[in-house]
């Protein structure tokens, strides 16, 4: 097993911490992991992006060209690298913010609400543990209670009152996918 995912989008919007999250949650069920996140003029209203590699297997490099899953929070993410998509892939969509559709047939497309449900949550900045919900939910590479685990060691002390919203977050994610 291997999945190569790009996750991207705007700065501010989580995309790097999405990637981070999912590499946290594979480190902590012993997969081999890898996470490259870009930086630069993306950072200052383009599109950020990180590569992340979940195995199990040594990882040979932690970057690539044909991801097997993308995750776009925005509509530049989709259109930079939705045709770079292994065929067969999964291309997860935020609709809060995408107004278009995948164009490509021969990938799995899934549409998740992300920032219209961190509105309900009352926190806009959890869009991001939306998507990793439905992400989870989506490939089944990680087990959600290894999530709620690292959800639960990341914040800690004072930031331990987020605890609860960020795993409310990740269910409503889970639940987008059908």
């Amino acid at each position: 097993m291997k999945k190569q995912i790009c996750c991207a989008g705007f700065g501010g919007q989580g995309a790097l911490s999405i990637g981070k999250s999912l590499v946290e949650a594979g480190m902590a069920e012993g997969m081999e992991v890898t996470w490259a996140p870009s930086y630069g003029p993306e950072m200052r209203g383009g599109t950020a992006n990180c590569e992340v590699v979940l195995s199990d297997k040594p990882v040979g490099s932690p970057t690539f060209l044909h991801p097997t899953e993308l995750i776009a929070m925005n509509l530049p993410s989709l259109d930079k690298f939705e045709d770079a998509v292994e065929p067969g892939g999964i291309i997860f969509v935020n609709s809060s913010v995408v107004e278009r559709k995948v164009k490509r047939t021969d990938v799995k497309a899934i549409y998740v609400p992300c920032d219209e449900i961190a509105e309900e949550l009352g926190n806009k900045k959890v869009a991001n543990m939306v998507m990793v919900g439905a992400y989870v939910e989506a490939t089944k590479i990680l087990k959600p209670e290894t999530v709620t685990e690292m959800i639960e060691n990341m914040f800690t002390g004072r930031k331990a009152k987020l605890v609860p919203m960020n795993l409310e977050a990740v269910s409503k994610g889970r639940a987008c996918v059908e």
